[in-house]
């Protein structure tokens, strides 16, 4: 695949300085480009080096000429490559068809040019949209509905009833519609409480690998427009996550948590059942939010404190055993000074 520098700046909606003929191959990163990739300069400190990087082309930020170099100058040099990878770089893709191996069942309703790979299971009065990719080894349970354009990586399993919208992508071995872990007492035992809900993923989500979301005990755990997971992240039952709210690998989200819009919720973090998550919320990797956060703030540590706070005690936790060694030494010398002024007033 090729496309010339004057088309890449139309894709991209940015500003060719060079060659608009020149012919570009495909992409790579900045220390590795031939004079047939295109790159970009992701900051200052690319672009003092960049007469040393070899590319063909380098995506720029906005308003940046250099002499010698073909550019293209974009607001976001690192979204503009991105819409560039992806015309190099299409997507894994499967032939237009249901593959005789796999499993359909009763009342399949389904679209045009839908994809069904090798040993997929479709349980009974399922509904797929236009061009879906079912891939090998998924599993698609009783009366799901699955939107447009989606995609379903292999070993994946949607449970019964749940709703996937348009353009989702949802990655190898995640388990969509698994039961909630909620459990009462009852003369002495551990009950399981059913959980009859749903999930409901909206449009434009894209679900990591290895991903559990849990089904509500009542009505439905809601994943809203443009969420993005990454890999191994838990979101339990009945949890609420607001549009375009990022999730990084290995956070964990307990039950009935709402959380809002353009939110951000670094790796290996967890939030307790039932608190409140604001909009445009940062919690710091390996955070403990123990209690609600509100809109605007960003907030770090175990448990969550103000972020410039945590930091700040993250930073006094090495110098606590000199501290405590120091303190010891006052704590005698003080005892030492009480003790000599007893003695001279019994004197």
């Amino acid at each position: 695949m090729e496309a010339t520098l004057m088309d890449l700046a139309a894709m991209v909606g940015g500003n060719l300085n060079g060659d608009p003929e020149k012919l570009i191959f495909n992409t790579a990163s900045f220390e590795m480009a031939t004079e047939d990739d295109i790159t970009y300069a992701a900051g200052a400190s690319y672009l003092k080096k960049i007469n040393e990087c070899s590319a063909g082309a380098v995506i720029v930020p906005l308003g940046t000429v250099i002499d010698g170099v073909n550019t293209i100058d974009a607001a976001s040099p690192e979204g503009a490559f991105a819409k560039v990878k992806m015309f190099f770089h299409k997507p894994e893709s499967m032939a237009r068809e249901i593959n005789e191996s796999a499993y359909i069942g009763l009342n399949l309703i389904f679209g045009s040019e839908v994809a069904i790979g090798p040993f997929a299971v479709i349980a009974d009065n399922v509904t797929i949209g236009d061009r879906v990719s079912i891939f090998p080894g998924a599993y698609i349970g009783d009366n799901v509905v699955i939107g447009d354009d989606a995609v379903i990586y292999p070993n994946v399993t949607i449970g019964q009833n749940c709703i996937i919208g348009k353009r989702v992508s949802i990655h190898a071995g995640t388990v969509i519609g698994s039961d909630g872990f909620g459990y009462t007492q009852d003369e002495g035992k551990t009950i399981k409480i059913p959980h009859t809900g749903i999930v409901h993923i909206e449009d434009d989500v894209e679900i990591g690998a290895l991903n559990t979301v849990d089904r509500a005990v009542h009505d439905k755990t809601l994943i809203k427009q443009g969420v993005k997971t990454d890999n191994m992240v838990h979101i339990a039952h009945n949890v609420i996550v607001g549009e375009r709210t990022l999730i990084m690998a290995h956070a964990g989200i307990s039950g009935s948590v709402e959380i809002g819009t353009d939110s951000i919720i670094g790796g290996q973090s967890g939030v307790v059942d039932h608190v409140k998550i604001g909009d445009m919320v940062y919690i710091a990797p390996r955070t403990a939010v123990v209690k609600s956060v509100e809109t605007g703030e960003s907030v770090g540590g175990t448990p969550a404190l103000p972020y410039k706070l945590a930091l700040k005690v993250i930073a006094a936790i090495p110098k606590l055993p000199g501290a405590l060694k120091r303190l010891a030494s006052l704590e005698k010398k003080v005892e030492a000074f009480i003790n000599s002024q007893t003695q001279d007033k019994e004197k």
